[in-house]
């Protein structure tokens, strides 16, 4: 099974993110998360395989998510509401996201690539 790297090419911190993975020679399929969008089920699997509140896969710094003032909605909303959510839009969606085999990382944190990775 290969390397899943799920990133926006216009994001800084996916660039930095792919750039380590190629410094380090790791291969990697790449998906553009503006053109194929998680599904629900994927996002479902991620975040359960990462261990992480869902809350952690909103892209929180993002257009869509301050227009629709989400900080203020997602308490109130149920987590079925937020994963159709989060499959509506790939902007949305925090990024990048790793995932290989059961690790599966949200965002790009150093440390985080070399011990799961490495």
């Amino acid at each position: 099974m290969s390397v899943l790297f799920v990133c926006y090419p216009k994001c800084g911190t996916c660039r930095k993110a792919e750039k380590w993975l190629k410094d380090h020679g790791l291969a990697y399929d790449k998906r553009d998360i503006s053109i194929d969008q998680p599904t629900e089920a994927e996002l479902r699997e991620w975040k359960e395989k990462s261990g992480l509140p869902l809350k952690k896969f909103f892209n929180t710094s993002g257009q869509i998510y301050r227009q629709n003032q989400l900080k203020d909605k997602l308490p109130g909303m149920t987590e079925d509401q937020q994963f159709a959510l989060l499959a509506e839009s790939g902007m949305l969606v925090k990024r990048p996201i790793l995932v290989d085999g059961d690790t599966v990382l949200v965002g790009f944190k150093e440390k985080d690539y070399e011990e799961s990775l490495l």
